[in-house]
């Protein structure tokens, strides 16, 4: 106990002596390893409190009421990666053409040309990817 008192007496010396910016980023610290803490204790207190039963059909894969035969590993088809990529990069297009039409008056033509340079190229993305197929889902 009288450790934690010399160490909270360290770190409110230390407190005193450093400048208001340093001392903020202190106080993030402190809660930080104050979290830290907290999860460490939550999870070795329920450890040591919850029921520990082992029993073979718990570790059984189970889905949808079916019980799982053969073998639990499948491969994926590349296509589901591919169109989710798709997916997300044209999401992104519309978070940076959000911006651009907010401000497309104070851009000119300037911001005009390089909008439109930059759907274009995303076009042309897509129009590949069309063309390669990899746009149909069968």
């Amino acid at each position: 106990m009288l450790a934690g008192w010399q160490l909270l007496r360290a770190v409110t010396t230390l407190a005193k002596t450093m400048s208001g910016f340093l001392r903020s980023y202190l106080t993030v610290a402190i809660f930080a390893g104050a979290a830290v803490v907290l999860v460490a204790l939550m999870l070795g207190l329920g450890s040591l409190l919850r029921p520990s039963r082992p029993q073979e059909q718990k570790y059984i894969a189970y889905e949808s009421g079916v019980n799982p035969i053969g073998d639990g590993w499948s491969q994926s088809q590349i296509r589901y990666y591919v169109f989710a990529l798709l997916f997300v990069m044209f999401d992104v297009e519309t978070v940076f053409i959000l911006p651009w039409a907010v401000r497309v008056q104070a851009l000119g033509t300037y911001g005009l040309a390089e909008a439109a340079t930059f759907i274009v190229i995303l076009a042309l993305g897509l129009l590949y990817a069309w063309r390669k197929g990899v746009l149909r889902w069968v």
